[in-house]
């Protein structure tokens, strides 16, 4: 089974090849003959062969259009069977009717219709199963797993329950403890070339004995090696095994098995800390990693780049009088900024108009009316302090719909009212979100999270615009109630 670069560089060399061969199949005398006369509908148009300039014409813009509707299948990423075939026949027909349009309009050289037809049938039938076969695995060889993890209990306890070969596990070589206790393994030991007592290797070794099968498998080292051994190993699905999953090591991992198109998976009795896939019934769970189509990856982004785009230029006059307001209301800077959580857990800087006095804020979730400016408090009424984060969708930190994006330090406190907080980070945050135009704030965390999972589960270009009109809606009722007042 091919992963990484060789699933790109193998993807895209074996479109090419089936697209030029597709097209010169449906350019060949015979099939012409034989399509215009017994395909209904195609049965009454003479039979075209192109040569020379027009064949080479023909064949550059299938590959151009064919190839370049199927970039999201290039990258790796770990899809059932029917998802694949149903994906790279959708992205097919994307491109043959991206060609028929540059046709109908005449743009550019176009195709025959019987050519174009011909042309997009076979690949509907040949691309999927090139996607298919290259992520076979030989017959007789069983998949490769990959123990990754920080918790030597949880590894030890996981392990008898994988039925593939289990090739290693990957664990931080520092000491790990263990309910309060610490343990440390022989390689933790010997760093500067020192030596061990007998009574110390007696410890350490009696420590690694209780873990049981730990003892028969091969520590292919930290956590740092992960994207090295997935390549070095072919390896197709990892099982996580961490204590307490925290934004470097647990959601670094899965940004790696997600990169490479590795499968990760969780014991059952651990998921209740990630977003695990509906309708799993075995030990071991599959982590959701791409809740979202590909296709529909770049409408959002587009949508973003474009609502971004058109927010910062329609509004920058209203930026200067905003700006103006707070620098004669109270003393400080205009704008603030903020670290907040991202996807993954990695984190980026926000910023919004400043509402509030000067080093005033907290961590714990509400607000306090003393501790608003005048000028802040009408911003927030209408949302306008909210403005300057267009600039956030447009670099693209956030997009326009999503789980809010909290505070560092507040989610700190979130998490330990909520053990499931971190399952938001799934997903890039937003400027709104289901929560948010259901007025699920972070002092209810239960009742936001249940928005916010739902929203991550539903996710759509769809059910995107309907969540920007309600919140457009909201705004506009804010603003009309504020003026009254």
């Amino acid at each position: 089974m091919l992963t990484g670069w060789r699933y790109r560089i193998a993807g895209f060399t074996g479109t090419v090849a089936i697209v030029v061969g597709a097209v010169l199949l449906a350019n060949h005398p015979a099939a012409q003959a034989l399509f215009t006369t017994h395909v209904p509908l195609f049965n009454r148009l003479e039979p075209t062969v192109l040569e020379g300039e027009s064949r080479r014409w023909a064949i550059l813009l299938s590959v151009v259009f064919v190839g370049g509707a199927l970039l999201p299948l290039y990258k790796p990423q770990p899809r059932r069977l029917l998802d694949t075939v149903f994906l790279a026949q959708k992205r097919v027909v994307v491109g043959g009717l991206a060609m028929a349009t540059l046709g109908y309009f005449k743009w550019s050289h176009r195709l025959p219709r019987q050519t174009l037809a011909m042309t997009v049938a076979i690949l509907v039938v040949v691309i999927p199963l090139w996607f298919v076969w290259m992520r076979r695995r030989p017959t007789g060889e069983p998949g490769r797993t990959l123990l990754v993890g920080d918790d030597l209990e949880q590894i030890e306890q996981i392990a008898p329950t994988i039925n593939a070969p289990v090739i290693g596990y990957l664990c931080p070589t520092r000491i790990v403890h263990h309910q309060g206790k610490a343990s440390a393994r022989i390689d933790d030991v010997l760093t500067d070339g020192g030596t061990v007592s007998d009574s110390r290797l007696a410890e350490i070794e009696a420590t690694i004995d209780q873990y049981g099968r730990l003892g028969a498998m091969t520590r292919l080292g930290g956590l740092s090696r992960l994207e090295d051994v997935l390549l070095e190993h072919d390896v197709d699905t990892v099982v996580l095994a961490f204590a307490q999953p925290d934004r470097a090591e647990f959601f670094g991992a899965l940004d790696a098995c997600h990169e490479h198109g590795v499968s990760a998976k969780v014991h059952r009795e651990y998921a209740d800390s990630v977003l695990v896939s509906e309708g799993d019934v075995g030990e071991l769970v599959d982590v959701d990693l791409e809740p979202w189509d590909p296709f529909d990856h770049v409408f959002k982004r587009v949508f973003d780049v474009m609502f971004a785009t058109v927010g910062l230029v329609v509004f920058a006059p209203l930026f200067v009088l905003i700006a103006a307001a707070i620098k004669m209301d109270s003393r400080g800077p205009v704008f603030y900024s903020q670290d907040r959580t991202a996807g993954f857990g990695e984190t980026f800087s926000v910023y919004k108009f400043r509402s509030m006095l000067p080093e005033s804020e907290d961590v714990n979730p509400g607000e306090d009316d003393s501790r608003v400016t005048r000028v802040g408090c009408f911003l927030r009424k209408t949302h306008l302090d909210e403005l300057p984060q267009l600039w956030s969708i447009f670099v693209g930190d956030m997009s326009v719909v999503g789980p809010r994006a909290a505070w560092t330090e507040e989610e700190r406190l979130l998490e330990q009212d909520v053990s499931s907080w971190r399952k938001r980070w799934f997903v890039k945050p937003g400027l709104t979100g289901l929560a948010q135009i259901n007025d699920a704030k972070s002092t209810d965390p239960d009742l936001k999270l249940r928005y916010d999972l739902e929203y991550i589960r539903k996710q759509s270009v769809w059910f995107d615009l309907q969540i920007v009109i309600r919140q457009i809606w909201n705004v506009v009722e804010d603003i009309a109630e504020t003026v009254r007042d």
